[in-house]
């Protein structure tokens, strides 16, 4: 008995020493010889790695993305992207901010989400109503003071921020001038039709009350209702609107903005205080 009793536990030690070993050893799908750097080697010829696919909205919701993490999102853009996050946003592969090719312009497919200047400098964070209202400096706030928006939206900032000398884009890239924007809507056809060409076609978009009014993304803009925050310090339509500056000034008081409505095609530009908020989309230099 004590003898069998032995050997059952040498058993059970071995066992459990091979099951530790599997469980460490390098994992190979279609290959019995997996490289010796890869821990999983996938091998095929016909077949190829298909990551998580998700919408725009389901990957801002993921709880903490690890670095690395690798996803395919579904309507990012017109066609789809894999993105993966860097520690602190997603990108393309390389590195570089998502971006579209839209005629003879490169425009980013996000909205900007930089708590510095160009230079690292560090852009104010402004909570307060009052003290909103009494800027002219450049700051920026997530729509009602809210990270969860800012993930999925971006920041809001004063004209006072776009218009700093030292740069709010990243080296490359600018806050589109007025003309600019007239560039991108002449070549979608002109405003009356470039604000369907230009909205997500994402739920995002608050439809309760109104249809996505011509929504297709086909110029792959992606733009998202992230509403704004006005010179007073309230903030106002969040998933009916978007607004995104320009650089170009209107007067001492006033800078022009793009924005865009969701029951409507077109794409309008106007002129505010520069003591709002609105969204940033960045075009390459």
């Amino acid at each position: 008995t004590k003898m069998k009793t032995t050997i059952k536990s040498i058993f059970i030690f071995c066992l459990l020493f091979i099951v530790s070993l599997s469980l460490k050893a390098q994992v190979g799908i279609g290959t019995t010889n997996p490289n010796a750097s890869a821990q999983l080697d996938v091998s095929s010829t016909t077949k190829g790695f298909l990551p998580p696919r998700m919408t725009f909205a389901q990957r801002n919701a993921i709880a903490s993305p690890v670095q690395g993490l690798i996803i395919y999102c579904t309507d990012c853009v017109a066609n789809g992207q894999i993105q993966v996050y860097n520690g602190n946003s997603w990108v393309y592969f390389d590195g570089q901010p998502f971006s579209v090719r839209i005629g003879t312009q490169v425009w980013m497919t996000e909205n900007l989400n930089v708590a510095t200047y160009r230079d690292g400098t560090l852009i104010p964070q402004v909570t307060d109503p009052t003290a909103w209202a009494g800027l002219t400096t450049g700051a920026w706030c997530w729509y009602n003071n809210d990270p969860t928006n800012g993930a999925i939206y971006g920041k809001l900032y004063n004209w006072y921020a776009v218009a700093d000398s030292i740069g709010l884009c990243p080296l490359g890239w600018h806050v589109p001038t007025d003309a600019e924007w007239t560039t991108l809507n002449n070549f979608l056809g002109g405003e009356s039709i470039a604000g369907g060409k230009m909205k997500s076609t994402s739920s995002l978009w608050n439809t309760s009350y109104y249809s996505n009014m011509g929504a297709t993304n086909e110029s792959g803009f992606t733009g998202h209702p992230g509403g704004s925050r006005y010179n007073g310090g309230a903030f106002w339509d969040l998933g009916i609107l978007g607004y995104w500056w320009s650089a170009s000034q209107y007067d001492a008081m006033n800078a022009w903005y793009e924005k865009l409505i969701i029951n409507n095609n077109s794409s309008f530009k106007n002129k505010w205080a520069k003591s709002i908020a609105c969204s940033v989309r960045c075009i390459k230099d």
